[in-house]
């Protein structure tokens, strides 16, 4: 009786599955024929969960800048998806030391980047195959799919594309359906890369997509992405350098996923490469950050991408269709899964052995720094829900990460410390430790990224357990008392510029100090705002306003009542100058690069949160510039863009009182002769011929010039109201080795000769170029400046320590 109910059963699932629309049928054309968008995928997948509710449970985890749902299906039969919760806390005691699991977790996300769009489409395939064909991989396997981690890019992408291309489409590269403009469907809405953000987590879709992430802690975690049409496909083993963490079962593993593929591309005759070009260093990847949780992290990559279409001559001659780029993906999707299930006992006792492992050399990381620059570290640590500790009194030996050698710091009720003792143990290591091990320098991204030097922090890495403790610690004053002259406070971190970003947008004027003063027994610093009763008398509920906004951002306010102080200058004085309200233009298009453009505005909209215009490059020649008293050039590939008569009305508008912020490659396009006084270092050739190289190691002898995102320790002068708020020292991530002489003033921050980098990798010819050369730079010029920032402070929204050089540049700079 029981094997005759077991048949109905079976015959019954069977049936049901037969009548389940394949994506094709259920979007009324074949798949890869069209671009299907977005929210006809979302329909798709709520199908698949309305028919299949016992083996399909679908979730809204989120919205977009632009307001689409981010989805997520978890797949598997139906008894695992009835028992899903308790999987999920069985699976998660491994982290701990415990737990019995006996399933596999396989996380498959899909289109981080929104033009490589056939991921999306093969998603459907995939669980449409799940759920019918290959169903009895899920009976040990519980399959998550995000079918599209970039719904505003991706939709950018197909709508653009559905608008210009030809009908049915043009396999001709030259066509137009073949070249996206400036701002093409790769990025989310601020233009950010998304596969770059998963440690930083400076995006909506990140930060709703991590804490999904922590609930489950896969085993198994592929990020399907495209690359050049006239690449074959790529998939695990990855390529050197691996981060010495990666354990021997993860490296092993992906050699076993490898040889499935390969199996599947060999009977098709499909051409692949593995073990080149994608390694597993940077800890922001799709492949890495899972990595460093324990998973079997992996990038799959299809030839194809935004170039490509509905099809595309390659190369060879060959048409590269989207039918092509979705069996590819199709076939190592579900050969994924399929090794996964044959292998759950082994992913299962090693992802527990992974937790249990903690020898690593430093146990402990100790850091010290302003209370604005800690918390903002402390805000980043909870949502990797990564465990810390203040620290209230005490001398701390380890490595010091500001001199790069043994040191101490004292801590007094100004610190906190990070524990590799807890479950997040191997991901801390990687975040924190002061310099990656290279196993080869030739990388895919930056070599260096650790969050004492992002966050500006003192730190010393232990090789002892330091305890933390839990320190109370008094609210800030914000009493605002209406009988005070004045009102005073810091400027060391963002938290400072978004207090007074908002102070004049509530139309409170503000004075900032250019030299330090003491006042009533108490000093200040260059930068202090003042806030004076005087200046605001017509501004209605000044005090209430004030005291709202002070409460808001936790700033500590000192009452004055005078303006006669004992140590440097009255606030009458020529030297305690009015912040200008800056009215900010920001330049797009053209020659800016969109990653770079994206980050300002973010910068200003999402963490500033302070009002701009974007000017298009397109038209900036018909805007009238004395309508803002700040332009900031992006970086990007400028060359020569700006004529005689443009670079002269960009000068006469500096001349007349604006503050130009020129960043990156923008500095190409104003300097020389016919720009302001920057200009590049000139480099000494070398005087001897060298011997000739063999061909193979061209690309080893080209990374001699290469910078691949190195910290290096610069000099500030922070008398320079573009370094208000530093000390002496700041480390600089430096992405290239592009190099500009010292200007005559006004060298901020700069480095001096010789200097060697504290973290990741730098060429020996590179390190020469750079050799005492301009980071940060004033030009006064006229009645205005011009700010020159040759190195990025807001690279990727990460490198938070970099911010205030920028906000300084708004707001300090006059």
């Amino acid at each position: 009786m029981t094997k005759f109910l077991f048949s109905l059963v079976l015959l019954f699932s069977i049936s049901v599955s037969a009548q389940l629309k394949s994506p094709s049928e259920f979007l009324g054309y074949e798949l890869g024929s069209q671009f299907t968008r977005h929210h006809e995928v979302v329909d798709y997948y709520e199908y698949l969960a309305k028919q299949e509710p016992d083996r399909v449970k679908l979730t809204v985890y989120g919205k977009t800048n632009e307001r689409r749902p981010l989805i997520m299906a978890y797949v598997s039969s139906a008894q695992n998806i009835a028992n899903l919760e308790s999987i999920r806390q069985e699976h998660l005691k491994s982290t701990e030391g415990g737990g019995s699991s006996d399933k596999a977790i396989v996380w498959l996300s899909y289109n981080v980047h929104g033009n490589e769009s056939v991921s999306t489409e093969a998603s459907m395939q995939t669980i449409y195959e799940l759920l019918t064909n290959k169903s009895s991989y899920l009976e040990n396997t519980v399959v998550i799919m995000d079918p599209c981690i970039n719904p505003d890019g991706r939709d950018r992408y197909s709508n653009w594309y559905n608008q210009y291309k030809n009908t049915p489409y043009q396999v001709d590269p030259n066509s137009k359906e073949h070249f996206e403009g400036w701002w093409g469907g790769r990025s989310n809405h601020y233009m950010f890369d998304l596969n770059r953000d998963w440690a930083w987590l400076t995006q909506v879709e990140s930060q709703q997509r991590l804490k999904q992430f922590n609930k489950w802690m896969p085993h198994v975690h592929v990020d399907f992405h495209e690359q050049g049409v006239n690449n074959p496909y790529y998939f695990a083993p990855a390529a050197e350098p691996y981060h010495e963490v990666i354990t021997d079962f993860q490296r092993d593993f992906q050699v076993t996923l490898g040889r499935n593929h390969a199996k599947y591309f060999d009977a098709n005759g499909w051409f692949y490469f593995t073990k080149e070009v994608f390694d597993l260093l940077y800890p922001s990847y799709g492949d890495t950050y899972p990595i460093y949780n324990g998973a079997i992290g992996m990038t799959y990559e299809q030839g194809g991408g935004g170039r490509a279409g509905l099809g595309i001559i390659t190369g060879n001659g060959d048409t590269l269709t989207l039918k092509d780029r979705i069996a590819h993906h199709f076939t190592t999707g579900i050969s994924t899964v399929e090794v996964s299930s044959q292998n759950v006992d082994k992913l299962n006792s090693e992802f527990k052995k992974f937790y249990s492992n903690k020898n690593f050399a430093y146990k402990s990381y100790v850091l010290k720094g302003d209370e604005d620059k800690l918390n903002a570290l402390k805000s980043l640590l909870d949502k990797h829900e990564i465990e810390y500790g203040d620290l209230s009194n005490g001398s701390y030996k380890g490595y010091d990460y500001s001199s790069g050698k043994s040191g101490s710091v004292s801590i007094q009720n100004n610190g906190m410390v990070v524990s590799v003792n807890q479950p997040k143990g191997t991901l801390v290591t990687v975040l924190f430790e002061p310099s990656a091990k290279l196993s080869d320098s030739l990388t895919y991204d930056i070599t260096a990224w650790s969050l004492p030097y992002a966050y500006g922090l003192d730190a010393i890495a232990s090789t002892s357990t330091v305890a933390g403790q839990q320190v109370s610690k008094s609210a800030n004053s914000t009493n605002i008392a209406p009988s005070s002259y004045a009102y005073l406070t810091d400027w060391n971190s963002m938290n400072d510029a978004q207090f007074l970003a908002e102070l004049l947008k509530e139309g409170i004027r503000v004075r900032k100090a250019d030299h330090p003063f003491s006042i009533e027994g108490k000093s200040f610093a260059r930068g202090t705002l003042i806030i004076t009763k005087g200046d605001n008398e017509f501004k209605k509920d000044f005090t209430q306003t004030l005291q709202a906004i002070a409460k808001k951002y936790d700033k500590n306010i000192t009452p004055t009542s005078t303006g006669f102080v004992d140590a440097g200058k009255d606030f009458g004085s020529s030297s305690i100058q009015m912040i200008e309200k800056p009215k900010i233009a920001v330049l797009s298009g053209g020659p800016t690069s969109t990653l770079r453009f994206g980050e300002i505005w973010h910068f200003f909209e999402q963490q500033l949160h302070y009002p701009i215009t974007v000017l298009d490059d397109d038209y900036i020649n018909r805007v009238d510039l004395k309508d803002y008293n700040v332009l900031i050039l992006p970086d990007g590939r400028y060359g020569n863009h700006f004529n005689e008569d443009q670079l002269s009305k960009i000068k006469d508008w500096v001349r007349s009182g604006g503050k130009l912020v020129a960043m990156g490659g923008s500095i190409n396009a104003i300097d020389g002769d016919k720009g302001f006084g920057i200009k590049r270092n000139e480099m000494e050739k070398d005087s001897g011929k060298n011997s000739p190289q063999p061909y193979e190691d061209w690309e080893r002898e080209s990374i001699k010039g290469a910078i691949t995102g190195a910290i290096f320790k610069a000099k500030v002068d922070n008398t320079n109201p573009l370094a208000y708020g530093y000390g002496k020292d700041y480390f600089t991530l430096k992405l290239g080795s592009s190099s500009y002489a010292y200007l005559n003033n006004g060298n901020a921050v700069y480095l001096e000769k010789d200097a060697k980098p504290f973290s990741g990798f730098a060429g020996s010819k590179a390190q020469k170029e750079i050799s005492e050369s301009l980071i940060f730079g004033l030009e006064n010029y006229g009645r205005g400046q011009v700010v020159y920032m040759v190195d990025n402070p807001l690279f990727r929204g990460f490198w938070e320590n970099g911010k205030l050089f920028f906000a300084n540049a708004l707001f300090m700079v006059d």
